[in-house]
């Protein structure tokens, strides 16, 4: 038999509980073993009145059946003193269930002010005030569980309760509200719309139905939505006589009443009325990421004049969301092509903010500098229309709800310098597909071309929100993984004011996303105001990094890896910190205002870097007899690369020691492309690492030294699959030879 629930240790404040509901819950939570605070003015059902004797029974109950209670007579107007109640009885608080309730039942025509204002003033502003007392406790100790009582009135709407189920549908916002805010913290929030015999539903319900209807019927729904091991969250339950229902909004697929040059009528609404009302097959959005999801494609539709699928089998229809790996992965989307002169360049390097205030910047704002330079971040410019451009929906197999495809990271490789004009033609594809359970990761690998050479690599990792749980893997090799920084302060912090109007500039080079400059837009998104694209400031961070350790000279630039991880508000300082590790500069980027990382996981791989801003912890290696060794190695892997790849299939990181300490670092790739071997920190995740002296390993490669015997010995260090140590030592004897 399954073990029983229990809140031993429980801090729980039910208002409203001197009867009816109200007792129930209280009487419940203390004989499983939480400790009651039970409130109750002691009014009558119009809110006039008050009496201690309500909250003294209750607690007098539930101390002689060896329970712990403590009485409190305010009105919920005081939620303050509610709460403190429990923190001096008690030294917490848990669990809040705003029961307390009133009624002034009047037909609306009879409604008067008084009548509105004083069942606001307890149902809505109540639990309110009660809630806010509780919040910030619940979120320091990283749990809360929180009620709304709501009602079928305020569901369905009621005659004579037009000030009651006004209040009562305003609880079940809150509490949405509520659960969006507090999940991160562990604090839950849900409605109940309770039907039970109490003195409030005496008024409007026969006696013998009151009778019928227990509230005990009721308690059991409450506590299981406030134990720890429930994880429901800003939902809406009806529930009387034993029976329980969860709620759901439900829309039309609607219509699209309006077109590019045609105007919107009444008659144009009159004639597609019937569509407009047709739930069949109609949606069920959940978020309101996901109920205004619709009408960025509707502006999507409407500025491109192809009109939107509005049909049950729409990929804008997230019940019908299905993805086949099989299907999709390897299929190539439609290509794309960019033309640009010196002016996309430059209006791109504003976007991120270059100034003329810095003389550094000149190179990449002035066309007729001498050294005028694309910025190497371009690249994703280059390519990003076959992300944003709706590619993914021509792939078979990909049948889902782009409303809720977010942009989680991305990879940019350049092969050389990115042209100041030209046309670029992207081919893109998708390279794999995985499951993470709350959604599906797409990897789009797209290639950018001038003519027959390429220029630049990227990939781009889409987060499709509940598309996962298709049985796929969750992770793949094809993944340009992230890389966490070393555990020491950076070698070099560089912060920027991003301007007010940064969004709205950067938005100029191609991304058209209304949540970046319209206000009413962001707000449906659930932010405060229009937020920073996160590839700007992605261009931000690279162009720190590019400063600091290449004296922005873009022929060092090679590759960049970040993770979006929160939004930035245009106007807020972005402040990189920057780690150098050999050609690699580890890097992370906060929102200095609140200390949030805006960018996580990141990297910037060079070809070389500025010798005065050697890392910290670097040692200098001149004189290995190792590095004439991996770069002969890499020499001949350029000639016969490929074929090794396809024998070895692993990459093997090497860190090279002399007088006890990491002189020098090489990573031999022989995973990913036609094989490489570079010098510093592995790109991702090394399958096997050796650590070594500089001359035993010359002794190793030499075959004066035996690995097997080094290994024992403590010379030789591995990490990862020793097994593949094996095929490393066919490679050293046979392209290591001086």
């Amino acid at each position: 038999m399954a073990s029983s629930l229990r809140f031993d240790g429980r801090v729980v404040l039910v208002t409203g509980a001197g009867g009816g509901l109200g007792k129930a819950y209280a009487l419940a939570f203390a004989e499983r073993g939480a400790s009651v605070v039970v409130n109750d003015l002691g009014g009558d059902i119009k809110g006039d009145g008050k009496s201690s004797s309500a909250a003294d029974k209750v607690v007098e109950e539930i101390r002689a059946k060896g329970g712990k209670a403590v009485a409190n007579y305010d009105s919920v107007e005081a939620g303050e003193k509610l709460v403190q109640t429990a923190l001096d009885a008690f030294g917490r608080i848990d669990i809040v269930i705003n029961n307390a309730g009133i009624l002034r039942d009047r037909s609306f025509a009879r409604t008067s002010d008084a009548d509105w204002d004083i069942i606001h003033k307890v149902h809505l502003r109540g639990s309110f005030l009660v809630t806010r007392a509780a919040w910030n406790h619940m979120k320091n100790q990283k749990f809360g569980r929180i009620i709304m009582t709501s009602s079928a009135a305020g569901i369905y709407g009621n005659f004579g309760q037009a000030n009651y189920s006004a209040a009562k549908l305003g609880l079940v916002g809150l509490s949405n509200t509520l659960a969006l805010e507090g999940v991160k913290y562990n604090v839950h929030c849900n409605s109940i719309a309770p039907t039970a015999g109490s003195r409030l539903t005496q008024t409007v319900m026969p006696q013998d139905l009151v009778d019928a209807l227990k509230p005990e019927y009721v308690a059991p729904l409450v506590l299981w939505l406030c134990h720890e091991s429930c994880q429901e969250n800003g939902s809406l339950f009806e529930v009387g006589a034993g029976w329980i229902g969860k709620l759901r909004w439900e829309r039309t697929l609607g219509a699209i009443i309006r077109r590019q040059n045609r105007p919107m009528t009444t008659e144009a609404v009159r004639d597609e009325w019937a569509k407009i009302c047709d739930f069949d097959n109609a949606t069920k959005p959940q978020t309101i990421q996901e109920s205004t999801g619709t009408l960025y494609e509707v502006l999507s539709s409407i500025d491109s004049d192809k009109g939107l699928s509005m049909n049950p089998t729409s990929q804008q229809t997230s019940s019908s969301t299905t993805i086949d790996p099989a299907q999709a992965i390897g299929k190539k989307l439609p290509s794309t092509v960019y033309q640009y002169n010196y002016v996309q360049p430059i209006l791109y390097a504003l976007g991120v903010g270059m100034s003329t205030r810095d003389p550094d910047h000149l190179k990449f704002l002035f066309e007729a500098s001498e050294n005028f330079s694309c910025l190497p971040t371009f690249g994703v410019i280059l390519a990003q229309a076959a992300f944003m451009g709706g590619g993914l929906a021509s792939v078979p197999g990909l049948n889902i709800d782009f409303t809720r495809v977010l942009h989680g990271e991305q990879y940019l490789e350049l092969y050389k310098p990115i042209p100041t004009s030209g046309e670029m033609h992207s081919e893109g594809i998708v390279a794999d597909i995985l499951d993470k359970g709350s959604g599906a990761v797409i990897l789009l690998d797209v290639n950018t071309y001038c003519g027959k050479e390429l220029i630049c690599y990227n990939q781009f990792s889409v987060f499709v929100v509940g598309a996962g749980g298709f049985g796929g893997k969750r992770s793949s090799s094809k993944t340009k993984a992230t890389a966490n920084p070393p555990n020491r302060p950076p070698d070099v912090v560089a912060s920027d004011v991003t301007s007010v109007d940064q969004a709205a500039l950067y938005r100029l080079s191609g991304d058209w996303n209304p949540l970046h400059i319209e206000p009413s837009f962001a707000a449906m998104g659930g932010f405060e105001r229009p937020i920073l694209h996160g590839l700007c400031s992605f261009g931000f961070s690279a162009r720190h990094v590019l400063k600091h350790f290449a004296n922005n000279d873009v022929t060092k630039f090679k590759a960049i890896k970040v993770r979006f991880a929160k939004p930035v508000l245009p106007g807020q300082t972005l402040q990189t910190e920057m780690w150098k590790e050999g050609n690699r500069i580890h890097l992370q980027s906060k929102v200095k205002e609140t200390g949030e990382i805006a960018i996580a996981g990141a990297y910037v791989d060079l070809t070389s870097t500025v010798n005065s801003l050697e890392s910290k912890a670097a040692v200098q290696d001149t004189g290995l007899q190792s590095n004439l060794v991996f770069e002969e190695i890499s020499r001949r892997i350029k000639d016969v690369g490929s074929e090794l790849v396809k024998k070895v299939n692993a990459v093997f990181q090497w860190d090279i020691t002399k007088d006890g300490k990491t002189a020098a670092q090489w990573t031999i790739d022989l995973k990913n492309g036609s094989g490489e071997v570079y010098r510093g920190n592995v790109r991702g995740r090394a399958d096997t690492s050796f650590t070594l002296s500089d001359e035993d390993f010359m002794d190793l490669v030499l075959g004066k030294l035996n690995p097997q015997k080094a290994f024992f010995a403590g010379k030789l260090k591995v990490k990862g699959n020793i097994m593949l140590s094996q095929k490393l030592e066919v490679i050293l004897k046979d392209y290591a030879k001086l």
